[in-house]
């Protein structure tokens, strides 16, 4: 079995425009006689790698320690969109798992957004800060939002080849956020390996 990190190191990683960057206090460290380390942290709840709740653009939507947690680890697809059409994009999307990863920096349109929830996909991830166009994020997040599919953005997929795998990126429970940072890694099993986890 093969363990793919897909995450970013937090406050090495990207920061979306006009959001916090990270930044940690060591406020007790043993370089300078102190008996243990302690570090607080500042941060925004999309920095680097993340999990988008529905509260996020969806006024009623769940809250990020309110979600689905099923949605978020199970086999997944990674594919890369890249110069696929729709049509094309529809057929690609019947012999994929109903988490997505999406390799590169492919925009996600509107239009492809829908098609998504057609195919009633629970997990969309992607290697941008995020899953919207940078300039107007809000119909693709509302569209897949509202119906609470999984926004996981800031993913790394340079080394992993387009496959199924096992996806675990469950978000840290923060209560009534609208976002929380997480560990997303991939599993690459081989023929002679099973996974004892049955998710759907």
């Amino acid at each position: 079995m093969k363990i793919y990190d897909i995450t970013q190191e937090l406050f090495s990683g990207m920061v979306y425009p006009g959001d916090f960057a990270p930044t940690y206090d060591r406020v007790s460290d043993m370089k300078k006689g102190d008996a243990y380390n302690l570090t607080n942290l500042s941060m925004g709840a999309h920095n680097a790698t993340h999990v988008d709740a529905p509260f996020h653009f969806c006024e009623d939507g769940k809250t990020i320690e309110n979600m689905e947690l099923s949605r978020c680890i199970g086999p997944c697809s990674v594919i890369e969109l890249q110069g696929l059409s729709q049509d094309a994009l529809r057929k690609t999307l019947v012999s994929c798992q109903k988490r997505l990863l999406i390799k590169g920096s492919t925009e996600i349109t509107l239009e492809m957004a829908k098609l998504f929830n057609e195919y009633n996909m629970v997990l969309i991830g992607v290697e941008t800060q995020s899953v919207g166009p940078e300039g107007e994020p809000m119909q693709v997040h509302q569209e897949l939002l509202g119906m609470e599919v999984v926004l996981l953005e800031g993913i790394r997929l340079d080394e992993v080849i387009p496959g199924d795998y096992f996806l675990s990126a469950a978000p840290i429970k923060l209560g009534g956020c609208d976002g929380a940072p997480c560990r997303a890694i991939l599993l690459e099993f081989d023929k002679t390996s099973t996974c004892i986890c049955q998710v759907l």
